[in-house]
């Protein structure tokens, strides 16, 4: 059993989210094409072919998951393939740039939470690595366990996986 962790807007960036789907929402086209694209009119910066509606972009990025912690392992990161952070440096910026929340709504100090992650499991917590997949009987039916390795970027365990449960 473990706890997931969430980076979440401040509430000065909630806001200023806010402001702008009201805006969007005062000036949104009715035409028929738009309507039947279910309001998709704003340009999706991640992916030119598609666009999308103010709701859409509104809840974009509001709840970050920025890792797990589990018992007897050392704490395991999601770097959502370096969408957000691509370092341990921009981590921090992030996850200091906002709101942390565990998966039952319990808000911590941001700067709590880089403490509490960066000790969680040190310095013998267990990592999914080579080692740990040859010494362990349920990777056999893996075809390509390799691809499940945990990555280390600057010190810390990263997730191969950008789904968490």
């Amino acid at each position: 059993m473990g706890t997931n962790y969430y980076r979440i807007p401040t509430e000065k960036e909630i806001e200023s989210r806010k402001q702008r789907l009201q805006s969007r929402i005062r000036t949104m086209p009715t035409s028929v094409s738009v309507v039947e694209r279910d309001f998709r009119f704003i340009d999706n910066t991640e992916d030119e072919w598609s666009q999308l509606n103010p709701w859409d972009e509104f809840i974009e990025g509001t709840s970050i998951h920025l890792g797990k912690r589990s018992g007897g392992w050392k704490f395991c990161w999601n770097f959502h393939k370096d969408k957000y952070y691509s370092s341990k440096e921009e981590l921090i910026q992030f996850v200091l740039s906002g709101r942390v929340v565990d998966e039952y709504g319990e808000e911590m100090e941001p700067q709590e939470f880089l403490d509490m992650a960066f000790a969680w499991g040190e310095p013998d917590g267990l990592v999914a690595d080579k080692e740990y997949f040859d010494t362990t009987e349920h990777h056999r039916w893996m075809s390509n366990p390799e691809a499940y390795y945990d990555r280390e970027i600057d010190g810390l365990r990263v997730s191969s996986s950008t789904e968490f449960s």
